[in-house]
C-alpha cells in the first residue's frame, strides 16, 4: 500500500481532516489507522486564528488521536520568523487573532494593537472577526518602510461547512494594495514549517497531504518531500491537470483512505501523435490540446495528469487542455 513508502504523514487540516467544525467523512479513522500501523501524523496548518492546543482539542473532539505537540501552525512559524529578525522585547502590531499574539509573546516579543504604541513590525494572520479598522491600522503602521511585515499565510480561500470562503490572503492583499508592499510569508507554501514538522516526528521520508496546490503541494515540493493531493477540499481534477510544474503532486488520492491502497505504477511513453500514460488498467493520451481518457476514475485521472504534464513539462501559468474526451 502507498503508506508503506513513507515514515510519517504531514497533514493539512482544512479540506483534509475537516471543513469548518465537521470532520470529513472517514478522515479521523484513516489518520488513526495510520498511527496504529506505526506511521505518526503531524498537522501542519496555515490557520493562525487558533492556538495549537485549540486545534488539537478540536481534532480530538472529531475523533483523531493527537495532541498539541503534533500540531504546527503558521502562527508559530510567523513568530519564529519575527524573532529571528528582531531584538527581544520588540513591539509587534498584531493584525489577527489572540493565538497569533500568544505565539509572538512566547517568542520573546511584545504584541501591541495600535500604531501609537510604536511597533517595529506587523504580524498578520487570519481572524474571522477582523474589521476594517484592523487592516487600516496595519496599513498606517506599514507606511514606515522600516517596519517589518510578516504574514502567517496567504491562502486566498478556506473551506468551511457552507462552502469556500475568503482566506487570509484576501486580507493580506487588502493591506498590500493600500501600502504597495509585500510581506514575508511564514507558513505554507514556504518550506520551513514542513522541516519543523518532519523533525518533530524524526521523519526522513514523510509525505505531505493537502487539498491545495498553491500551499500544501507547492510547500511540500519546495521542501523536497513527497506530496499527495486529496480531492476532499478545494481542488478538482481539472485544476490539478492544469497545474504548473512546481505545484504538481507526487500522488493523487480521492480520500485519506488512498494511503491504504496500492498506488499503481504510472507509465508514460511517447507516441507518434503525442504522449500516452497508463495507471493500473486505465490510460490517457494527449494529442495537441486534447486529452483522451479511458474513463473518469482515479487511475484514469492519474494517467491523464501524467500524460498532460509530460507533454507540457515547463509552463509559467496554469495550462488546461481545450478538450477532455472519455473513450
Amino acid at each position: 500500500m502507498l503508506l508503506n513508502a513513507h515514515d510519517a504523514i504531514l497533514s493539512d487540516l482544512d479540506g483534509v481532516v475537516y471543513a469548518g467544525p465537521f470532520a470529513i467523512d472517514g478522515a479521523p479513522e484513516a489518520l488513526n489507522k495510520a498511527q496504529k500501523l506505526g506511521v505518526p501524523v503531524a498537522f501542519v496548518t496555515n490557520n493562525a486564528s487558533r492556538s495549537v492546543e485549540q486545534v488539537a482539542e478540536h481534532l480530538v473532539e472529531l475523533g483523531v488521536n493527537t495532541d498539541a505537540e503534533h500540531v504546527v501552525s503558521s502562527a508559530q512559524a510567523a513568530a519564529e520568523l519575527l524573532a529571528q529578525r528582531l531584538e527581544v522585547g520588540s513591539r509587534v502590531l498584531i493584525t489577527g487573532a489572540q493565538a497569533l499574539a500568544d505565539c509572538v509573546s512566547a517568542a520573546g516579543l511584545t504584541p501591541v494593537r495600535s500604531q501609537s504604541e510604536h511597533p517595529v513590525a506587523v504580524a498578520q494572520g487570519f481572524n474571522p472577526k477582523i474589521v476594517w479598522e484592523d487592516l487600516a491600522e496595519a496599513a498606517y503602521t506599514l507606511a514606515d518602510e522600516s517596519v517589518l511585515w510578516v504574514a502567517s499565510n496567504t491562502d486566498f480561500t478556506i473551506p468551511k461547512e457552507r462552502g469556500i470562503a475568503p482566506g487570509n490572503g484576501t486580507l493580506v492583499n487588502a493591506v498590500a494594495t493600500a501600502t504597495r508592499r509585500t510581506p514575508l510569508v511564514a507558513g505554507k507554501p514556504e518550506s520551513p514549517i514542513f522541516y519543523t514538522a518532519a523533525k518533530a516526528l524524526n521523519s526522513s521520508a514523510p509525505v505531505v497531504v493537502g487539498d491545495r496546490l498553491d500551499t500544501d503541494i507547492l510547500g511540500g515540493n519546495r521542501a523536497q518531500m513527497a506530496t499527495a493531493l486529496v480531492f476532499t477540499g478545494v481542488e478538482t481534477f481539472e485544476s490539478v491537470l492544469a497545474a504548473v510544474p512546481e505545484e504538481r503532486p507526487t500522488y493523487l488520492i480521492e480520500t485519506l483512505n488512498g494511503f491504504f491502497e496500492e498506488y499503481p505504477s504510472v507509465d508514460v511513453s511517447q507516441t507518434a501523435d503525442g504522449v500516452r500514460a497508463s495507471a493500473g488498467s486505465s490510460f490517457a493520451e494527449v494529442e495537441g490540446n486534447t486529452v483522451r481518457m479511458s474513463g473518469c476514475d482515479i487511475d484514469a485521472q492519474r494517467a491523464a495528469c501524467a500524460a498532460w504534464w509530460a507533454a507540457h513539462p515547463a509552463t509559467d501559468a496554469p495550462l488546461a487542455p481545450e478538450n477532455i474526451d472519455y473513450v
